[in-house]
């Protein structure tokens, strides 16, 4: 079962990285288009249409690598003090209440909001000519299969957590930096600090 649950993460984990390279994209796309229409006097209209989609796509297609790392932002003044068990509770509630159902008819109707889409061959009407928009309005169902996917993983992993107590295992990623455990791995105290700020001090004055 955790080879399984853990494969899902990898899959979750292999699209939000591929997709990551949208922002590459969005950045070089925006760029050029302030380069073009301040130098060069040359503004393409279909420009803010790219900006949409290639931004829109990276949000949906991060969202189950999000998911995979426990990385959704969460209100958790109290839900970091909670033992295992009742965090897995608690999780195990939300996720079949309301992620389920609202993941669910996500993926549903994108899946016949694309399809119309394609059906028609729709074009942004943002511009006058503008640009296809039924392949990017095919990412809505295919974010959402994906998403409802890893979903399905983490009750698992909340059942999991309620038998044995602990958490199980999940795929590993970029982290943020634990700044406590960075001192602890550097031997530096607080005090080494606070005499480094000396120096910083003179050198601003």
């Amino acid at each position: 079962m955790q080879k399984t649950l853990l494969l899902v993460d990898r899959v979750s984990t292999w699209v939000g990285q591929a997709f990551s390279f949208c922002i590459v994209l969005l950045t070089l796309h925006v760029s050029w288009e302030v380069f073009s229409r301040y130098v060069l006097d040359n503004p393409r209209a279909w420009a803010f249409d790219g900006m949409i989609m290639l931004y829109g796509t990276l949000f949906m297609m991060a969202g189950a690598y999000t998911l995979a790392k426990n990385s959704h932002v969460r209100g958790d003044v109290l839900y970091g003090y909670f033992t295992p068990r009742t965090q897995a509770t608690l999780d195990l509630i939300l996720y079949i209440v309301f992620f389920i159902p609202g993941v669910f008819a996500l993926t549903y109707a994108g899946y016949y909001y694309a399809a119309d889409s394609w059906r028609i061959h729709e074009t942004s009407n943002i511009t006058a000519e503008g640009p296809p928009i039924y392949p990017f309005k095919t990412v809505i169902p295919l974010a959402g299969g994906i998403l409802l996917l890893q979903g399905i993983v983490e009750i698992i992993r909340c059942v999991i957590c309620l038998k044995q107590g602990y958490w199980p295992s999940r795929e590993q990623d970029v982290e943020e930096v634990d700044v406590a455990k960075l001192k602890e791995e550097l031997h530096v105290k607080d005090e080494d600090i606070a005499k480094l700020d000396v120096y910083v001090t003179k050198d601003k004055a």
